[in-house]
């Protein structure tokens, strides 16, 4: 089939979803379908720009090109769902959470202002008409078609996106917890940070990750005088990162209400547990409490005790050890036969 996979993207911003949406594109294509990947730019600063990026989606009949029928589009975020398509199939990464969960947050840019209420009420409208107008519907974890049935009373079934990065697996439990991920406010790195001068263990710490909240990070581990017990690295290439994963003897990944959270499914699959906590959304699918990893206050002592457990070597492999049982069957060939309606495996 001819098929287009729609994206949404946030301008200098890679991370998940760009990383989902082009191993979707690579899969499709080595199922021998002519693919490509539409992207748009979103913008929601100031709120009115949600609406200019819909109304470009919305211009967009993706019917044909050129005499060349395209037989089937997947949309994948807000506003992709706002196409002109016959055939629209739903993976649904997640919609635009400041208008949903996030609103009457410090993570929504929608104010109290009636300009701000307009805006989400039109959001909330467009998701309406698109996303009834994709089938089959999946989303990427039970948590996001939850928050989908619960803001909007749609149906959708979880399909998992498989593991993005290949050569993950136990090689050492080297004694050092490990980061990676955006820095900014929903991951909560900054947690590690005040709670590593509480540790009553030798555990070192690594973050890995860029974004808002990097240099305010960087200072604020100087004002902990932690020295050589925390290395902040910034962007690392794939290389590194699979090496860290694979040598570390833990992950640390406890963000707000995760979607799905692929920095935990790459640390079962290196057979390392996640320290995560009790409201990180998605990743709590996976992360089961002292069975895959341990789920904690991010409080600066619980977190700090909670780390320390893992100077325990063997419980570290211990909680590791059915990791790289639980990723294996996330593959490209159950998502790619689960979206094209080949299968009802879902």
């Amino acid at each position: 089939m001819n098929i287009l996979v729609l994206h949404s993207q946030v301008p200098f911003t890679r991370g998940g979803a760009e990383l989902l949406v082009g191993g979707l594109v690579d899969a499709l294509r080595a199922h021998g379908h002519n693919v490509d990947q539409v992207s748009l730019p979103l913008v929601w600063n100031p709120v009115d720009k949600l609406l200019t990026s819909a109304l470009t989606w919305a211009m967009q009949d993706l019917s044909t090109f050129n005499g060349v029928d395209v037989d089937l589009v997947i949309c994948t975020k807000f506003p992709t769902w706002a196409v002109r398509h016959p055939r629209m199939v739903l993976w649904l990464i997640h919609q635009h959470r400041q208008a949903y969960d996030l609103h009457g947050t410090p993570l929504s840019e929608f104010g109290p202002d009636d300009n701000s209420r307009q805006v989400r009420r039109h959001v909330q409208n467009i998701d309406r008409k698109g996303l009834l107008e994709c089938n089959p519907r999946f989303a990427i974890s039970e948590n996001v078609c939850a928050r989908l049935k619960r803001f909007n009373g749609i149906d959708a079934k979880p399909l998992y996106p498989p593991v993005p990065r290949s050569g993950l697996r136990a090689e050492r439990y080297d004694p050092f917890i490990l980061s990676a991920s955006r820095i900014d406010d929903a991951k909560r790195v900054q947690r590690l940070i005040d709670a590593w001068p509480l540790l009553e263990t030798d555990l070192r710490l690594v973050i890995v990750g860029d974004g808002p909240g990097y240099e305010s990070l960087v200072k604020s581990a100087r004002r902990h005088n932690l020295g050589d017990k925390v290395m902040i690295l910034g962007r690392v290439s794939d290389d590194k990162l699979v090496d860290l994963y694979n040598t570390c003897r833990a992950v640390y990944y406890a963000p707000v209400d995760e979607d799905y959270g692929y920095a935990a499914v790459e640390a079962l699959a290196a057979g390392k547990p996640v320290v995560t906590s009790g409201d990180s959304g998605g990743v709590l699918e996976l992360v089961i409490n002292d069975q895959t990893g341990l789920v904690t206050s991010l409080e600066a002592r619980d977190l700090a005790k909670t780390i320390d457990r893992l100077d325990d070597e063997a419980l570290a492999r211990e909680l590791g050890q059915r990791g790289p049982e639980l990723t294996k069957d996330l593959t490209w060939d159950r998502v790619v036969s689960s979206l094209l309606g080949e299968s009802n495996e879902t």
